[in-house]
């Protein structure tokens, strides 16, 4: 069947195509990549006309593997590019295994020409740790951002879907990699164009950088309870020093024993152990995801002590924060 599609107008098309460079990290995700990619593949088509090239470079510049297992051919290894490319970084996870020293040195000299530079998913990890980042808004996969800010105290973590300062942008990981092309497409060759690439997504909700990438408090815990859902948003923001229940309770106007029945009532447990189990949580991605020393993740998590943090960690995960620590070094050396 003959395909038929409306030619869509652009504006500013020049004789050129703008090239994307993107630098893919061992073991990144496949959908961050794959949406940003087919954004830009999907706005060619629809210009007809070749607005965009692309090509995918990394260390050694042979093949890489995303999370998935699947294996990429590169065109080529961490090579110089031009002022005019735009570079994006794409990561995953595991992505403190594959920030190496030459993947930052190389990331460090392109900065240097002035171009814009990006990091998808948790790739906002690694132009971190090349400073790039230093002073500026960023994002980061949600399940990364505890340890990316106990480490980048210089960067301002917000929780967008993506985030522009300047010539640097970062993206949460997963589908903002798609709005983030549509603001690029648009910044580009105008909104008719980006709308039009998001039809062809069937993308029927573009987001913006001032729109969160986690679902509210309600939608996550399947309750719409305006004082449930205040309270846990206090834990959520206060774990390093966690508030007691009889004062989370007096700040939302109940008493101690009505936000017990809340509690119970809607998530089957109580406050404490709610609050518990965040702390917890965080801890976890603590010890898996940075290097801080298991005394610095039980104090950044609010225990008062390792033995204290040892004990309701066991209690929790079946295992100590030593030996789950040691059980992934092993799982990585495998």
């Amino acid at each position: 069947m003959k395909e038929q599609r409306q030619v869509v107008a652009v504006e500013n098309a020049s004789d050129r195509p703008r090239r994307i460079v993107f630098a893919l990290l061992e073991n990144f995700t496949l959908l961050c990549f794959a949406s940003a990619m087919e954004s830009l593949r999907i706005a060619n088509r629809m210009a007809d006309k070749e607005l965009y090239s692309w090509v995918l470079v990394g260390e050694g510049g042979d093949t890489i593997s995303c999370s998935a297992g699947t294996r990429f051919q590169l065109d080529g290894d961490l090579g110089d590019l031009n002022r005019d490319d735009i570079l994006l970084v794409c990561g995953g996870i595991e992505v403190h295994l594959a920030t190496t020293k030459k993947m930052l040195s190389w990331l460090r000299r392109e900065a240097r020409r002035g171009m814009m530079l990006g990091g998808l998913c948790t790739a906002a990890y690694t132009l971190a740790k090349a400073g790039l980042l230093d002073g500026k808004k960023a994002t980061i996969h949600w399940e990364n951002s505890d340890s990316f800010t106990e480490e980048f105290e210089d960067v301002e973590l917000t929780k967008s879907v993506f985030v522009m300062d300047g010539n640097r942008v970062t993206t949460a990981g997963g589908t903002s990699s798609i709005d983030l092309m549509l603001k690029l497409i648009a910044t580009h060759h105008g909104e008719t164009l980006a709308n039009a690439v998001a039809d062809q997504l069937i993308y029927s909700s573009i987001r913006t950088d001032q729109d969160s990438q986690r679902l509210s408090v309600p939608t996550r815990i399947g309750v719409r309870h305006p004082k449930l859902s205040q309270v846990i948003q206090m834990m959520e923001n206060n774990i390093e020093e966690p508030i007691s229940p009889s004062v989370l309770a007096k700040d939302v106007g109940m008493s101690t024993r009505q936000l017990e029945r809340l509690f119970r009532r809607y998530l089957n447990r109580s406050p404490k152990r709610y609050y518990m189990e965040l702390r917890l949580q965080k801890a976890r991605n603590l010890l898996l995801q940075t290097d801080m020393s298991v005394i610095n993740v039980a104090l950044a998590c609010g225990f008062a002590s390792p033995s204290h943090f040892s004990k309701c960690y066991r209690a929790h995960y079946d295992t100590t924060p030593y030996r789950e620590r040691g059980a992934q070094a092993a799982r990585l050396s495998v």
